[in-house]
């Protein structure tokens, strides 16, 4: 009868233990854009967030390219130590004007970060790639970011699929900013900058509810367990 309850116990904490591993491991798995939300035709910060999947392969490069129908005249890449970063420009097939009035026939389409040796993402690490733009298209809803990611095993990771129209995550969801009117945006600017922060996070936020309700279900378990175990192992009165 103890070894009984004692299997059923540990049957009970191995099933919470998977379903941790389950729901919370694959949150916030995919390369992503954060903020995930930004006006139309303003200037802004983003951070591309890059966590290593592999058990055994360490991400060394990261190449995202920037979509040229939707160009952004400015781009400037944040120094991020033990990575160096490489811009790539293309000839635009219309040509953008800047704040001055200037004609702008070239834009970045392509940055890539290779990580120095000691540099690598490990795995169950990740890093963030901060770049400026500006200004962002004040058309477009959206700036699709697609994205290579290069393991030290010569296995490349394609971060390309473009949002579902039916709303649903696709396999290896590209990097994706979405732009909100400008007017909307700027009388409600903190609204908007907080929606955005927690929009980034929601996805890893509710992974972790489920892996902390899986453990408190299985510790509930344990206890029960231990308590049944404890009163069968008592000698009859």
């Amino acid at each position: 009868m103890k070894r009984s309850l004692l299997g059923r116990v540990g049957a009970v904490s191995a099933t919470a233990a998977v379903i941790v591993l389950a729901v919370a491991g694959p949150a916030s798995a995919h390369v992503t854009v954060n903020p995930n939300t930004a006006a139309q035709g303003a200037y802004t910060k983003v951070t591309f967030r890059v966590p290593t999947e592999s058990d055994t392969a360490s991400t060394t490069k990261i190449e995202v390219d920037l979509p040229s129908d939707t160009p952004i005249a400015s781009v400037a890449v944040k120094p991020l130590p033990g990575w160096t970063a490489v811009t790539e420009k293309s000839k635009l097939q219309t040509p953008l004007t800047d704040d001055d009035g200037a004609s702008i026939t070239e834009a970045v389409s392509k940055i890539t970060w290779t990580a120095s040796a000691g540099s690598e993402i490990k795995p169950g690490q990740f890093q963030e790639f901060d770049v400026s733009l500006g200004p962002l298209p004040d058309k477009a809803t959206q700036v699709i970011f697609k994205a290579l990611q290069t393991y030290s095993d010569g296995s490349i990771v394609r971060w390309i699929d473009s949002p579902a129209a039916d709303g649903s995550e696709p396999d290896h969801p590209a990097p994706t900013l979405k732009l909100t009117a400008a007017t909307a945006t700027a009388s409600a600017a903190p609204t908007i900058l907080a929606a955005a922060s927690t929009a980034s996070d929601s996805g890893s936020r509710g992974a972790l509810g489920w892996g902390i309700a899986a453990l408190v279900v299985a510790g509930i378990a344990l206890v029960l367990g231990l308590l049944a175990y404890r009163k069968a192992a008592q000698p009859p009165a």
